[in-house]
């Protein structure tokens, strides 16, 4: 028995020691299936005396593409769980809501009309209070605007652009698709479906039935993310019979979209007082009243001034030569071509005490750069295009303003200390953003700045003259166009080879 249960003993010993031994040998063979694989050989990046080729870099590019690729793919997924997140929550919340009339409240569109818990109304509606919505907020300088974007039911024009994007395009992405159609059928949902406290009339169509708004009535709308409170939306539907338009305001504090207001505007009365300012440029005068007489406008009035030019002053001048009243105000520049869809923009988007209007130009190219392929630029209305290679939108211009004359006024006009080009602009602009009024700063498709040559004097200070010298160089061709013209010999060179070695298997 001792014998057999040291047997018993020394087996089981080296069972486990077997086992031991299989288990080590497993977990060395899943490491090395597992370890990076290296190349010895490989030489390290940017050691110093190796000649690098282009091969050598375009696969570096590869390598933080991939990079990039792969952590965009765990953004998305995060956003992904964001959304569910969020719409489980949403769920919730619609589980606790009562049935109410909701337009004592202020929640707009929403499907159905139900009520939100008080205490839940009252964080979204805090949140509508803290935005720029109702009143202007206080700002210190014109970079702490967040500008609008504007859309169609087509077409978003959008100023941040970076490499990859158009200053026109199709909302391709399915969440910006989705949303924008989403407020537009919120805005139809508030305009069909009026509340008692909307500022509409009911009206009935030549038939007697009531008036029904559909997506084909959507003019123009703007949209713009404050990050902390939510994103604002401003709607413009019209009827192509009637002479009023439709105004709705939304707000999605990320949550459900709010309705802010409801409105019927009537620009029918709403005379435009254009003041341009000039010394000399007779052409480009020329020009411009060419294609302003084209919009069916006969009032003109010259007032010369025997003195150096200063826009500002021109600007001064003309607002107080208006002795009418009230009126609405365009400033100008002879350089601007806009249309009669402008100006209703312009109509719609300023307000008396509430608002002024700074739209962002689109600006053109030097036409012999954009055109270079063709004998001759084609003309003026068939340049007017929102591409990439065609302009860029002016956002660092603030010229061209839409303001009643009274907010002109109450503001203190122009700086007259600001003297020779540029600057006074910046200083009238700043003023707006230091007060109550909102301003609204969006691009708008149906303004246009005409390209022309630009003189930097001397006699402008070195602030005034780097800025010329600036919007000197971003006036003439886009990136690409001047990448062209800055490796021109070097294409031509490419070209010439190109065409020996053809000649020359040719004749061989």
């Amino acid at each position: 028995m001792p014998r057999r249960g040291l047997i018993l003993q020394t087996r089981t010993h080296w069972l486990l020691l077997g086992l031991a031994l299989l288990c080590s040998l497993v977990l060395f063979l899943y490491l090395l299936e597992c370890a990076p694989q290296t190349d010895g050989n490989a030489p390290l990046p940017g050691v110093i005396g190796e000649n690098y080729g282009k091969e050598y870099y375009q696969a570096l590019l590869q390598e933080q593409e991939e990079h990039y690729q792969t952590r965009a793919t765990s953004l998305k997924r995060q956003i992904a769980q964001l959304k569910q997140e969020l719409q489980e929550m949403s769920e919730k919340m619609r589980s606790l809501q009562e049935r109410k009339n909701v337009g004592a409240n202020g929640i707009g569109y929403q499907g159905n009309k139900e009520q939100t818990p008080s205490d839940l109304l009252e964080f979204l509606h805090s949140q509508i209070d803290k935005a720029e919505v109702s009143i202007g907020a206080k700002l210190p300088s014109e970079y702490g605007v967040i500008p609008f974007e504007s859309f169609t039911l087509m077409k978003v024009f959008q100023l941040e652009m970076g490499l990859t994007r158009h200053p026109e395009e199709k909302p391709v992405r399915k969440d910006k698709q989705d949303e924008l159609v989403e407020v537009i059928e919120a805005g139809l949902e508030v305009i069909n479906n009026p509340d008692e406290d909307d500022e509409q009339e009911e009206e009935d169509s030549p038939l007697g039935e009531k008036m029904i708004f559909n997506e084909n009535d959507f003019i123009e709308g703007y949209y713009r993310t404050e990050r902390d409170k939510g994103t604002q939306y401003e709607l413009f539907f019209k009827k192509a019979d009637l002479m009023e338009y439709r105004h709705v305001t939304l707000f999605r504090p990320f949550g459900p979209l709010m309705k802010v207001k409801s409105e019927m505007i009537d620009i029918t009365r709403s005379i435009i007082n254009i003041i341009v300012p000039l010394a000399e440029r007779t052409e480009a005068f020329a020009q411009f009243m060419q294609n302003f007489s084209e919009s069916n406008f006969h009032n003109y009035t010259l007032i010369p001034l025997n003195e150096e030019f200063n826009r500002g002053q021109g600007l001064n001048v003309g607002a107080q030569a208006w002795d009418k009243g009230e009126v609405l105000m365009f400033f100008c520049d002879v350089d601007i071509y806009f249309s009669a869809e402008f100006l209703n923009s312009c109509r719609l988007n300023a307000e008396p005490g509430k608002k002024v209007f700074y739209p962002v130009v689109f600006s053109l190219y030097n036409p012999a750069i954009v055109y270079a392929s063709q004998d001759v630029p084609p003309p003026v209305e068939q340049q007017l295009v929102h591409k990439k290679d065609s302009g860029f939108w002016r956002d660092f211009g603030f010229g061209m303003t839409c303001q009643y004359r009274s907010d002109f006024l109450t503001i203190g006009g122009f700086d007259m200390e600001v003297k020779g080009w540029g600057g006074e602009d910046v200083h009238l602009y700043r003023k707006y953003l230091h007060g109550d009024l909102i301003v609204i700063r969006t691009p708008v498709p149906g303004l246009f700045h005409l390209w022309h040559e630009k003189r930097c004097a001397d006699e402008l200070t070195p602030e005034q003259y780097r800025m010329c010298i600036q919007s000197k160089a971003m006036n003439e061709a886009s990136h690409s166009h001047l990448g062209m013209l800055v490796f021109r010999e070097e294409i031509e060179t490419h070209l010439h080879k190109q065409a020996y070695r053809t000649n020359s298997e040719a004749v061989g």
